[in-house]
């Protein structure tokens, strides 16, 4: 567990839950709970079950523009020990207060028992004592890369490739282990988990997935949503599964019969993760990876010359997913659809603390 203690007054925190976040935490206008639950576990958009939209007009997401400007004040003051020993400490310990908030609201009556199910997506480094969730399009490659030189299976991360990554044999997940081995690591190991604006993340992964060669995605998602979304689709098109628009792949991801499931790539962060059932003991955001990644390598013991490495390496030549292009790619989708999609990440949105990524949404 990380070594550091992270009680804080609300005077000191730098992160702190917005008034809305607050208010959202004591409101009871999202009265029926049943309905709660068929939010969080149905392939529905939200916004089709009875009580969200009264419950959307009385809560609102905490402020994306909090946390950027967070970055800006750790960048200056890093260098410094009260930073380091006060500002993350500070701000971690909002973020586990807001999620545990969002938790006891509206995933209050699941399961508390913690299957291998649960513990697909967390890796295991035994010798620094790290539980790391990926969620793709976050910064997930290079984590894996990072634990990979801590386990002393590579001398730095930029030699290892992105197929040797993700083939499985080189990174421990923790559903491979016995249940009380899987329990003993979750009460004693550091849980970290890294995320990421929702749209921002979904949009990224469709450039990967769609707009570059992908044998895999093209035949196994394109295939389909082609069949299944485009008017008069040519036999190539048909063959190949390359192609897909980005109307197409939204329409895909709001249709309550989908022609084939979720990926990884795009599924929500707090389905991949549980961190309702799951405590983690730093919760990082993509926006901000390079300072809060060195600092929650210096808490596990890691030594000082590994660091997470920024580099992209797939697809390169292409510009990072910004906000800018998330807005260019959803300016081709109508309004209702750009609200559905919300719908979709919105327990992601209050969760990880980002704000509304467009002015028009409820």
């Amino acid at each position: 567990m990380l070594s550091v203690k992270l009680g804080i007054t609300p005077r000191q925190s730098r992160e702190t839950l917005s008034t809305e976040n607050r208010k959202r935490g004591k409101s009871d206008n999202y009265q029926d709970h049943q309905a709660t639950g068929g939010i969080l576990s149905s392939q529905i958009p939200p916004m089709q079950f009875p009580h969200f939209e009264e419950m959307r007009q009385t809560a609102t997401p905490g402020s994306q523009e909090q946390d950027m400007s967070t970055l800006n004040v750790s960048k200056r003051q890093l260098s410094s020990s009260s930073a380091s020993g006060s500002f993350f400490p500070d701000m971690q310990e909002a973020r586990r207060k807001l999620m545990k908030e969002v938790c006891a609201k509206y995933k209050s009556s699941i399961s508390k028992t913690i299957t291998q199910h649960h513990v697909k997506n967390l890796f295991v480094e035994d010798k620094y004592k790290l539980l790391y969730c990926q969620v793709p399009k976050a910064g997930c490659s290079n984590w894996k890369r990072t634990l990979m030189v801590l386990a002393g299976q590579a001398r730095n991360a930029q030699s290892i490739k992105h197929d040797t990554v993700h083939d499985g044999q080189h990174v421990k997940r923790l559903d491979v282990f016995s249940h009380p081995e899987i329990m003993r690591r979750l009460e004693t190991y550091t849980k970290i988990i890294f995320v990421r604006e929702p749209l921002e993340r979904m949009v990224s992964a469709y450039r990967d997935k769609f707009e570059n060669p992908n044998i895999y995605y093209h035949s196994s998602f394109g295939i389909p949503i082609i069949s299944k979304y485009r008017a008069n689709p040519s036999s190539e098109a048909l063959k190949t599964g390359d192609g897909v628009t980005f109307k197409e792949f939204v329409q895909y991801l709001l249709d309550v019969h989908r022609p084939v499931g979720m990926d990884i790539h795009w599924e929500q962060m707090n389905q991949l993760c549980n961190p309702c059932l799951i405590n983690y003991d730093f919760i990082g955001k993509f926006e901000n990876m390079k300072e809060e990644s060195n600092f929650v390598l210096r808490l596990s013991g890691a030594p000082p010359n590994i660091t997470l490495p920024s580099f992209k390496d797939r697809n390169p030549n292409d510009m990072r997913t910004s906000v800018q292009i998330t807005e260019k790619y959803f300016s081709q989708v109508s309004m209702l659809e750009r609200q559905r999609v919300y719908d979709l990440y919105y327990m992601d949105y209050l969760m990880f603390n980002y704000s509304k990524p467009f002015k028009d949404l409820y």
